[in-house]
């Protein structure tokens, strides 16, 4: 499973974008987002079309649950349901601040 780094950022997003691209070609459906740490709008960009990829592919991608600054962003931008869908079995994150622990 495609697994990215602990920063996904302006700084490596164009490498990262291109890895899990080759990885939802090469037939995988889940990618493991878990150890981001480090992220900025880019990030909601790469899964945003890490997704519409997988879409195309007519494959069902998971994310699993999103860290929460990741969540956060996602959550600014309006994009929470994108990233969020429930896809091949893949727990839901929480969606609101209100429903995250910390």
């Amino acid at each position: 499973m495609f697994k990215p780094g602990a920063q996904l950022t302006v700084n490596n997003a164009s490498a990262v974008l291109r890895d899990g691209l080759a990885a939802i070609a090469g037939g995988q459906s889940s990618i493991d987002v878990s150890n981001v740490a480090v992220v900025d709008s880019s990030a909601v960009a790469t899964l945003l079309a890490w997704r519409r990829s997988a879409r195309q592919r007519g494959v069902a991608l998971a994310f699993g649950a999103l860290p929460v600054n990741l969540q956060s962003l996602a959550d600014l931008y309006g994009v929470s349901a994108l990233l969020n869908e429930v896809t091949a079995g893949a727990p839901v994150a929480p969606t609101s601040a209100t429903d995250r622990h910390h």
